[in-house]
Order: C-alpha cells, then structure tokens, then sequence
C-alpha cells in the first residue's frame, strides 16, 4: 500500500500558532523602493544623454543629406552655390530660404529639420539649418569670405541655428556641414573661430 505524504493544511493547528505566511516587512519594502530609487536616479540621465545621442545622429544625417542636396544643385548651376538666404522672424527676405531653393534636390524638405529642433524653428523658418549666406553664388571651389580666399573643407556652407546639442558636452552644441561636404561638430578644431578668452 502506497503511503501519501502528509498535506500541511491537513495536519490539526495548535493551540496559538497560526500558519506560516511569507510577507514583505515594510521596511524591507521601503528598502528595496529606495534601491530602485537611486537605480532610476542613476540610469535616468544616461538614457536621456543616449536619446540625445540618438537625434543628434539624425541631425548629422539630415545635414549630409543638405550637403548632397547643394552639390547636385552645384553640379546643375555651373559648379556656383546657389542664392538664398535664411527666413527671418522679423523682415522679409529678398532671397528665398534653403527650404525653397533645394526642394527639388531633397526629395523631402523635411530632411531640413533636426530633431533636436526643441525650439520650433524648422515651421516657423522653413530649416533647422543656417545657410552662410556671404558664399552666395560663388564658384564651389574657389571661396571668398571677405575678400579671404578659402579652400572647401575651411568654409562651412551650413549649420545648426542654435545649440541643438548641448547636452552631448561643450562645444558640440552644433553641427557644420562645409563646402567639401564633410561633417564637425567642432568649429574651433578647424581654426577658423577661436573662442573668447
């Protein structure tokens, strides 16, 4: 005959003694809400840093692509940069802005906006981007900046209008896409803008 192991709710209770519970204290409790506290307090601002990582990789992407987007329009105007300049909030421009000028090229003009744009200006101007409105028409390879002359990989073309990228450290607060069409963050590095002592 085969013996069956004894079932605890089965067995008679004793005389002032209740059955076993498993539970939390509430300072155990406590504890371990303070653990995750301090965990979230610590990832919080590294996830905050990678998402910004993250828009600011799509801004560089989008300003590359309004770098191939001005050299095709280069390569259809007898290699000259073209006219226009950037919508102002307080006057009236007498050139059109990049959104106009480089719609054909772009594909999508969307591509002139950067998602770290917090400030709205790619609606209320048109791009996320300056253009460096003194190389107006100007031969691609043969730049004048104030009767300067420049080689293409010293001039930037465009940049972002404000300091979109802060939060990735000082001094890599904007992009700049220069006339040769490679990419900085750091404009002080090429030498052309020394920063105030």
């Amino acid at each position: 005959m085969k013996r069956r192991a004894p079932c605890f709710d089965s067995l008679p209770r004793l005389a002032g003694v209740s059955r076993w519970r498993r539970a939390f204290t509430l300072i155990e409790l406590l504890v371990v809400i303070s653990i995750l506290a301090v965990l979230m307090a610590l990832l919080l601002p590294a996830l905050a840093r990678a998402k910004e990582a993250g828009r600011a990789t799509a801004c560089l992407s989008n300003l590359r692509q309004a770098g191939v987007a001005i050299q095709l329009y280069v390569q259809d105007n007898n290699n000259r940069l073209p006219f226009m300049r950037d919508r102002s909030l307080t006057s009236s421009n007498d050139l059109p802005g990049p959104d106009v000028v480089l719609s054909n090229y772009l594909g999508n003009v969307r591509v002139l906006r950067c998602p770290s744009d917090n400030k709205q200006l790619f609606e209320t101007t048109g791009s996320s981007y300056s253009w460096n409105s003194l190389l107006n028409g100007q031969n691609a390879d043969q730049l004048r900046v104030m009767s300067l002359e420049f080689r293409p990989h010293q001039v930037p073309l465009m940049f972002d209008k404000e300091s979109f990228h802060v939060a990735r450290g000082e001094g890599k607060g904007q992009n700049f896409l220069y006339a040769d069409g490679h990419i900085r963050n750091l404009l002080v590095i090429e030498g052309t803008l020394r920063r105030a002592p």
